[in-house]
């Protein structure tokens, strides 16, 4: 069981949505809180929130994708609030159309913030944690899309799958260290991630897509106000951070999708009895072969 009370916790993309959520559940369990965010304006409102609430809240202006930035910012946290023991990667965005009519711009934005994005904050931040031994957990959010591929959104679920990969080899890394690792997927949530668009650089301005706009925003914000509430998202972070559960993945409306998934991967997964090679492969230590074999026994 990871303890957060007391400890420090790094939130990227938390002034707004599903992070500002995680920074009002974690600075009401006892964390002093760094809320990490590319919008000052976002900033500027989650601090005012927070004015008189008694949390120790720090607002840092970052964009994740400049890795330099980010080191700053962590010394710079380190500094006022201690030792960073709770990162939570949770800064991201979309844009949505097919591959098909994908630009380079579109891929290089949302890989840069999606994926590189936590890939900076664990490379920031883990040595760290390390070296402490302190012991601490790393929640990455992904989404259901890195289960469930859905037309149109196949940059966003390529950065989501890639996102839970590197989340579940990391806890594998980690384990013995007292360094816990979740992975989020959250499915709709009533937030205002459309406005991502907004923070799109400049040099990779070059879409396949739609344009912004007040027609499109309202259009995606009614796709997904009906989803949860943040802070009902955040309160199952605390608890898996707190039990110290690999996947968080409070939907149930997905349930009979992945079972479909599965069933299906597991329909298309050779059997050992169709397959004279496997016992060979198994002999010589083949990744994957002991598990193989305790199925077969």
């Amino acid at each position: 069981m990871t303890e957060v009370a007391g400890r420090t916790a790094f939130i990227t993309g938390g002034g707004s949505g599903v992070a500002l959520g995680q920074a009002k559940v974690f600075a009401k369990a006892g964390c002093k809180v760094a809320i990490a965010d590319i919008r000052q304006d976002h900033l500027d409102e989650a601090m005012a929130f927070f004015a008189g609430t008694g949390a120790q809240v720090m607002p840092v202006h970052l964009d994740i994708t400049d890795r330099e930035a980010y080191r700053r910012a962590a010394d710079a946290v380190e500094a006022r609030l201690g030792p960073v023991e709770l990162l939570f990667n949770t800064a991201g965005v979309s844009h949505f159309g097919t591959i098909q009519d994908a630009t380079f711009d579109d891929w290089d934005w949302q890989i840069d913030v999606n994926l590189r994005g936590v890939i900076n904050g664990v490379r920031t931040f883990l040595p760290r944690m390390i070296e402490r031994g302190n012991g601490g957990h790393i929640v990455n959010t992904a989404s259901m899309s890195a289960f469930v591929a859905l037309k149109g959104t196949g940059i966003y679920c390529t950065t989501k799958m890639a996102v839970r990969g590197l989340t579940e080899s990391l806890a594998l890394d980690l384990e013995g260290t007292g360094i816990g690792v979740s992975l989020l997927c959250p499915g709709a949530v009533n937030t205002n991630i459309h406005e991502a668009l907004l923070t799109r650089p400049a040099h990779l301005s070059d879409t396949g897509y739609y344009q912004a706009g007040p027609e499109m925003f309202g259009h995606l914000k009614k796709v997904i106000e009906v989803g949860m509430e943040p802070e009902t998202l955040a309160a199952h972070v605390l608890d898996g951070v707190r039990e110290n559960r690999l996947y968080i993945l409070p939907y149930a409306e997905f349930r009979g999708t992945l079972e479909d998934i599965h069933a299906r991967v597991m329909d298309s997964l050779a059997r050992p009895e169709d397959d004279p090679d496997y016992r060979r492969r198994v002999a010589h230590g083949v990744p994957g072969g002991e598990k193989k074999e305790e199925q077969a026994a």
